[in-house]
């Protein structure tokens, strides 16, 4: 098991002997279905989710929520998955449905499948990380509702093998992440940020700000750098999301005096308050994504023509 999972000062047991977050009694010989594969490789692509992610991701096939519950808890006593403590610290943790990751065991299962893949995980602070996690497996999970193919940042940045740092002057963009939409023959690539009210508005510090993130992709937008760097054809849209709607309203302010050209590619969303509510319904997939010229753009099918 994890060192997550293992915590001996810690309570390890509800009153009943059932698991608690600190602990849960050991299984042998789990050996993960095609469903809970198929939960794995979406941890893989996307990073740590929580259990309403992961069973949005298989209800087409196993409605019962429950059911989800009790396997991604064998998952957990089998030692494919974890609970990163991290979650423990964030706001209403004890109400907030399970985050889970894979261990090195599940990792290591997925090799000796041949379908394990080097994926590109958001990186830095955990919860910004798991945040990021959670709008790329929205739209992942929507977008396959209408048969569209959400195409993971590894799989783009192979085409010309680069890095996601993108080389701008003497600085680099980096965005949360990356990924492209295939809607059968046409193509949307994203990249993504998600600003967690942590991020200064008008500092010119290292640490990214409002308008030097603008700035900065401007410059791209200008120069076509994305295009050459990734290797890509496609329009790229600028999508940002908000913990804060005033931040929003804030930042494309900023979009509208300093965006330039960038201004018409750059979208915001809010996260919506309840993750557990909205996994299932793909709200940045089907959602209007605000911009500060006049208009809106969704990710579906439906908006494919506005970009």
């Amino acid at each position: 098991m994890s060192h997550t999972d293992s915590q001996p000062h810690k309570k390890q047991s509800d009153a009943l002997g059932r698991a608690t977050f600190h602990h849960i009694a050991p299984l042998a010989h789990v050996r993960p279905t095609a469903r809970e594969i198929r939960w794995l490789k979406h941890i893989e692509r996307h990073g740590p989710l929580s259990s309403a992610y992961l069973h949005a991701l298989s209800e087409d096939t196993h409605r019962c929520k429950d059911t989800s519950l009790r396997q991604l808890q064998k998952l957990r006593a089998g030692g494919f998955l974890m609970l990163p403590r991290q979650q423990r610290f964030t706001e209403h943790a004890d109400f907030n449905p399970y985050i889970y990751d894979l261990t090195k065991q599940a990792h290591t299962h997925l090799i000796d499948l041949a379908i394990a893949e080097p994926t590109m995980r958001p990186t830095g602070h955990w919860g910004h990380g798991a945040d990021v996690a959670s709008v790329t497996s929205a739209v992942d999970i929507a977008a396959a509702t209408e048969g569209v193919r959400f195409i993971p940042a590894h799989e783009i940045l192979a085409i010309k093998q680069a890095s996601l740092a993108i080389p701008i002057g003497n600085h680099k963009l980096i965005p949360d992440q990356l990924f492209a939409l295939d809607y059968g023959g046409s193509y949307r690539a994203v990249m993504l940020e998600v600003d967690r009210g942590t991020e200064p508005k008008t500092s010119s510090a290292v640490r990214k700000s409002y308008a030097s993130s603008i700035g900065l992709y401007r410059q791209m937008i200008e120069q076509n750098v994305h295009q050459k760097h990734y290797g890509l054809k496609a329009t790229t849209l600028l999508l940002w999301v908000f913990s804060r709607r005033s931040n929003e309203q804030r930042f494309l302010e900023m979009v509208r005096l300093i965006g330039g050209p960038a201004k018409n590619l750059i979208c915001t969303q809010v996260m919506p308050s309840s993750k557990a509510a909205h996994a299932a319904g793909g709200p940045y997939y089907k959602n209007n994504w605000a911009r500060c010229q006049s208009g809106s753009v969704l990710l579906s099918r439906a908006g494919l023509k506005t970009s």
